[in-house]
């Protein structure tokens, strides 16, 4: 089970400068990845929002080995020809250690609606297979220069547990995000499930998780990446402080 720094550039990370340095700390320190959340605005406290993306290539340039990557893009507000340059850009960048998450995006933190954004559930759900399918194509060749990562970066698709319908969309990817996983046990439920279906192995599980939870029962279950999970404006002396006590 691979371990990773997951948060929000809201706050004091909203400065990548920041973002770049804790990336830069949590390989040194043994992690195995850093990802950041893709948000426009967020609900209240949060004011101070950094751009993942911009983020994102200044963690590149800060490191070397970890995983990178989106937690998670909502494809529905996004020009999918445009964030093709952006994920190949930043494969190139990291010289192939990008990881795409996505999903539907949430409509409870006012970056919709006040934007013109796509609100209705079933048709983001729709936008975001018609992006995926698109992306892949764009990957495949039909922009160049293609990803370093061949035939793609892996693409992690996130889901509200325990709704079945992003599991369905997640087994044509290569990973699956279920948010609010209750425990262990509906995890194990899952990962027999995903072993019935895609039996080749090549399937990530991946939650968010409170720092102070025993991985154990979970790496048993089937967990392949445990996420951070902060609360909603930490410092970077309280995102340094976890990355410091090691993963």
């Amino acid at each position: 089970m691979k371990r990773a720094i997951d948060v929000g550039l809201f706050g004091e990370l909203a400065d990548p400068r920041v973002a770049a340095r804790l990336a830069a700390r949590a390989e040194e320190r043994g992690w195995d990845g850093f990802f950041v959340w893709d948000h426009i605005t967020y609900r209240e406290p949060v004011r101070a929002v950094a751009d993942p993306w911009v983020a994102l290539a200044a963690v590149a340039c800060a490191t070397s080995r970890v995983r990178i990557g989106p937690m998670v893009t909502p494809l529905s507000r996004r020009r999918v020809h445009k964030l093709a340059r952006e994920t190949v850009t930043l494969d190139l960048l990291s010289s192939g250690r990008l990881v795409f998450g996505a999903g539907l995006g949430s409509t409870s933190n006012n970056e919709l609606e006040p934007f013109g954004e796509v609100t209705d559930t079933r048709e983001r759900a729709r936008l975001l297979d018609e992006g995926l399918d698109a992306l892949a194509r764009y990957w495949a060749g039909k922009f160049e220069p293609v990803p370093v990562q061949r035939p793609r970066p892996p693409v992690w698709v996130a889901g509200v547990w325990p709704n079945r319908r992003p599991v369905r969309r997640a087994l044509r990817w290569d990973g699956y995000f279920p948010i609010d996983m209750p425990g262990p046990e509906a995890l194990a439920e899952l990962a027999d499930q995903v072993r019935q279906a895609r039996p080749d192995g090549a399937f990530d599980l991946i939650t968010e998780l409170p720092l102070d939870t025993d991985l154990g029962p979970w790496e048993r279950a089937g967990l392949t990446w445990a996420v951070t999970l902060f609360d909603l404006q930490p410092t970077e002396a309280e995102v340094r402080a976890v990355i410091d006590a090691g993963p």
